[in-house]
């Protein structure tokens, strides 16, 4: 029952991810958005609200469920800055064939360094302060993260202009006529249905390796620092791998990066105010990763070309906190 339930959870974010893509792209050239934006803000956010459940679920759920709030607030910018970014450096090489720019990727270099400015910064600081003990500068530092995504959140808008010629959308799934432009309504009622899809699907999901993990007696961080965030991370990594294959590299970096920029600010402001936040050599190690898979992708992002060794490095990284959670 458990594989059928994982099979069923896989195919509704599977579903949801599709419909996405497609409705953000008609949402974006409705707002007249560019690419930058659309992937950084729409994408990113809105396939961010599976993971973003786990933390306010496990907090309400009472002090026991303050590790596994913790641990998907960290695990979360570990997973985008790993496994996200190999997968979008495999599409790359695996569909070089059918895509115009080949092996190359295609994005705006301002837009990457303003994204890697938010979120290296911004992280590091969440991780530096969960070696501090103080309410205060937490609530401090939560106040801080807030207020630099909303200056990550302006700066986008304003930099979403990106010059180029305006690209035939496919036809909204939802207009059954496919002739004439969609309507708004047509196109928020599929953002949201494809929202409520990858949502369920990835809480299917979640609850059923929860049933698998608790079954071979994996501890419980093993739980909120990857399998959670894995499985809560897949609708980023769909869209981004369903954009890549169509050659709109700006949507698929974009929406991995502005999630990061998110993931490292609003998430970690909420743990900062109702936990703790005092993070363990497991979760320390998770966000030191993923600071060294950012600043990887941000010195492949920067000269337009990643290729097999940054793929098996950030594997590599991955693997490293999977071997150390268990050795340790």
């Amino acid at each position: 029952m458990t594989t059928l339930l994982l099979l069923l959870s896989f195919l509704l974010i599977v579903g949801g991810a599709a419909l996405f893509t497609n409705a953000v792209e008609w949402l974006g050239h409705r707002l007249d958005l560019g690419h930058g934006a659309v992937g950084s803000l729409l994408a990113a956010v809105g396939t961010a609200l599976p993971e973003s459940t786990i933390p306010v679920v496990a907090v309400l759920a009472g002090a026991e469920g303050e590790e596994v709030a913790i641990g998907a607030i960290v695990g979360a910018p570990f997973m985008l800055a790993t496994v996200a970014m190999m997968l979008v450096a495999g599409s790359a090489l695996a569909f070089r064939e059918r895509r115009s720019q080949g092996q190359e990727i295609d994005v705006e270099r301002g837009h990457v360094r303003r994204d890697f400015a938010f979120f290296l910064p911004s992280f590091a600081a969440a991780i530096a302060l969960g070696q501090v003990d103080s309410k205060v500068l937490h609530i401090v530092g939560a106040v801080a993260l807030l207020a630099v995504y909303a200056l990550y959140v302006r700066r986008t808008i304003r930099g979403s202009d990106d010059g180029g010629a305006e690209e035939e959308l496919k036809p909204l799934t939802f207009d059954l006529s496919k002739d004439d432009p969609p309507s708004t309504f047509q196109i928020v009622a599929q953002v949201i249905a494809a929202l409520a899809l990858i949502i369920i699907g990835a809480e299917l999901f979640v609850e059923e390796i929860t049933i698998v993990a608790e079954s071979l007696g994996v501890q419980t961080l093993v739980l909120a620092l990857i399998i959670a965030p894995l499985a809560t991370e897949l609708p980023e990594k769909l869209n981004s791998v369903i954009w890549m294959r169509r050659g709109k590299d700006m949507l698929a970096i974009g929406n991995i990066t502005g999630a990061m920029a998110f993931q490292a600010t609003v998430p970690v402001a909420l743990g900062l105010v109702v936990t703790e936040w005092q993070l363990n050599r497991f979760a320390t190690a998770a966000g030191v990763l993923a600071l060294a898979g950012g600043a990887l992708a941000l010195w492949r992002l920067e000269r337009r070309r990643m290729g097999a060794p940054a793929v098996i490095a950030w594997g590599g990284l991955f693997l490293a906190l999977v071997v150390f959670v268990i050795v340790g």
